[in-house]
């Protein structure tokens, strides 16, 4: 009986079946006008903060070259020689892989596009999001009729709303209207299955979105189907039982099921899209308790997993807090998306602090400086990337090679996501109709605020290499009122807001200090964040040097020679496949107390370059010795010695450079006595 209320429900929230026309596609653009954010209706409850629709905000300076980058390396050439995502792909009308691989791009290709305003990138995303649209089934169905299962779906739609944002194309709304009613039709008798079971929450943030626009109660009635037939994430880290490395016998792997219950939720790209869930689930719950669950979450996984990039360890599941253990590229990138949607709900400075942290760190590191390459799993110390069998939990001996395929194949379709998500979450709106810094970095932001205003604020700054931010305001019409929040880090002690020159009052570590006023054109506001360099304690009281949002590693000689035999599937050119041999010493202890007053900082300009080796912006000088007992095992750095250690070598001094600058590097070390 219940099916059948609910295939009712469905049928009714179906509109007439209409084949979406071929037009010609939407183009961005040049100058779009200021977009307010779209606010969750009633009964939703509101967030602390909301994102903005895409193109709200723009990149500049060293961010804006970075994403040039990536469009110049495999984002915007990938379809043009990996197959899956090529002419052939399913999503393309062919008969080539039809699962989710070609969203996965699309989750990358289509932001990085509209945020770059490239129209060769545009015309790219525009086939796949055309072919989709064009070729929705009447049933409501999106994408190719081979596939049969929800969760590849699941990541279409989020590319269809971010397409829609960009380009206000009016056929996205009625087809994802059509496609969610066609899930609801068919929920009871095809419930989620296999990945879809853990991945619910991105369905669930295509359903929020749409709701907010159409304000059909009957989207929250297949929200609540998902939450009954996915898991339950809150639970799972309430009573958290992965407390150490994992393992296949463990995990349940080579028994009768091919996906095991525990080898899903120990796996880490499930943990980091779960990061989100209870967040989203709170907006229909309205409980605290599923509001910060996240940092409950990030609590349990640091304390058990915890990783000095800001990562916890899944290679490909859990694996310990030893740094020479790894984490998944795809595993960063949608921790960062996750962590965008949970601070707009929850507002937390913390969170915000840690998608900083990842962003900065985590995921360029795991690319190269010319993103032309990537890992499937990076390691905090890491110093060899060669085919290895290294302590993987359950991944190959690929792994930890630069190239395009490395292992598996689904962080070469989702590392796009990245950067140009990041971008998104710069800024913020806030439920009085104002704006809020959220993370910090080179950027403009235009949007409606106050009663009927708009604002541009510019953001200069070379921040995360330097503490200092200025901010030009300038809105419509002088003397427009709306409140300003500007994010003060939770390490930020001693950090100074001044507005036009004067100093402004409440400035106080993680907390947003709050202005709200009058402005007129091209004020004037100027943060300075002090950066001292600090230690902070890891895996067997090891340290790690942090400055500001960056953490700080040994650069190891990196000598990289291109693979051409051993591998599952050698890369065909333009790409290429790397080892990574080093070529000086890495078995250091460093010489420091808590407070880091040894440590001596050294800033320079940041390159066109942000992230290459030979031109760190900034550099971190410390003494340390050798600890000749510390040795290679299985190609990775062996198990760190317990700290304190002696060491009887000479001293040296060390140059530190930023975690993501150093493909071979030392970041978790043993204090020397």
């Amino acid at each position: 009986m219940r099916a059948i209320i609910i295939c009712v429900i469905a049928l009714a929230l179906t509109p007439a079946p209409q084949r979406s026309r071929r037009a010609r596609p939407p183009q961005p653009d040049p100058q779009p006008a200021a977009s307010r954010a779209v606010r969750n209706r009633v009964p939703l409850k509101s967030g602390a903060l909301a994102l903005l629709p895409l193109g709200s905000v723009r990149p500049e300076g060293w961010l804006k070259r970075q994403l040039e980058i990536q469009a110049r390396g495999l984002t915007g050439r990938l379809d043009e020689f990996w197959p899956d995502v090529g002419a052939n792909s399913g999503w393309l009308g062919g008969s080539g892989e039809s699962w989710e691989r070609g969203p996965y791009y699309l989750d990358g290709l289509v932001p990085l596009a509209y945020l770059l305003e490239d129209p060769a990138l545009v015309a790219k995303a525009q086939r796949y999001v055309e072919w989709t649209l064009s070729n929705q089934a009447d049933s409501g169905w999106l994408g190719p009729k081979s596939n049969t299962d929800w969760w590849p779906n699941m990541v279409m739609l989020k590319v269809l709303t971010q397409y829609q944002e960009a380009t206000g194309d009016p056929r996205v709304v009625p087809a994802i209207t059509r496609y969610l009613a066609h899930h609801a039709a068919l929920a009871a008798n095809r419930p989620l299955h296999d990945w879809a079971v853990y991945r619910w929450a991105d369905e669930l943030a295509t359903i929020v979105w749409l709701f907010n626009r159409t304000a059909d109660p009957r989207l929250l009635d297949l929200a609540r189907t998902l939450k009954a037939q996915g898991t339950d994430w809150r639970g799972h880290f309430d009573t958290f039982a992965f407390t150490g490395k994992t393992s296949n016998k463990l995990l349940g792997f080579g028994g009768p099921q091919k996906l095991p219950d525990a080898g899903m939720r120990a796996h880490g790209v499930n943990v980091a899209m779960a990061l989100k869930t209870s967040a989203l689930w709170s907006l229909i719950s309205g409980e605290a308790a599923d509001r910060d669950a996240a940092i409950r979450a990030l609590a349990v996984l640091d304390r058990y997993h915890g990783q000095p990039n800001g990562m916890f360890s899944a290679d490909e599941h859990h694996a310990g807090q030893d740094p020479s253990q790894g984490t998944e590229l795809c595993a960063v990138v949608e921790s960062l998306y996750s962590l965008q949607q949970v601070v707009a709900v929850n507002g937390d400075v913390g969170l915000a602090d840690r998608l900083e942290r990842l962003a900065y760190n985590a995921m360029p590191a795991t690319m190269s400086a010319d993103m032309w390459s990537h890992q499937y799993d990076q390691q905090a110390n890491q110093v060899m990337c060669s085919l290895n069998r290294r302590r993987w939990v359950s991944n190959g001996p690929e792994s930890n090679l630069f190239g395009l395929e490395p292992n598996f194949g689904c962080c070469t379709a989702n590392l796009h996501q990245g950067w140009p998500k990041f971008v998104g979450s710069l800024w913020m709106a806030t439920p009085d109709n104002g704006l809020a810094a959220v993370v910090y970095a080179p950027s403009t932001v235009k949007a409606r605020v106050g009663a009927a205003g708009q604002v541009t604020i510019r953001q200069v700054t070379d921040y995360p290499f330097s503490g200092v931010i200025t901010l030009t305001v300038t809105p419509s019409v002088n003397r427009l009122r709306f409140p300003l929040r500007l994010r003060i880090p939770t390490w930020a002690d001693g950090a100074v807001v001044t507005l036009n020159g004067a100093p402004v009052a409440g400035v106080t570590p993680g907390t947003f200090v709050r202005i709200d006023r009058l402005w007129n054109k091209a004020e004037t506001v100027r943060i300075t964040l002090p950066m001292p360099a600090r230690v902070s304690t890891w895996y067997r009281d090891s340290v790690a040097v942090e400055r500001g949002p960056l953490v700080f590693s040994l650069p190891v000689g990196e000598d990289w020679r291109r693979v051409t035999t051993g591998m599952k599937k050698p890369a065909p050119a333009p790409a290429a496949d790397w080892e990574v041999l080093p070529t000086t010493p890495w078995n250091y202890g460093l010489r420091v107390g808590a407070g880091g007053a040894s440590l001596r900082v050294i800033e320079r300009p940041v390159g066109p370059t942000p992230f290459a080796r030979d031109t760190p912006p900034v550099e971190i000088e410390v003494t340390g010795r050798r600890v000749p007992e510390w040795q290679l095992e299985d190609g990775s750095a062996g198990t760190l010695p317990q700290s304190p250690v002696v060491s009887r070598e000479k001293d040296e001094t060390l140059r530190l450079v930023p975690y993501a600058t150093a493909r071979l590097r030392i970041t978790a070390f043993p204090r020397i006595e």
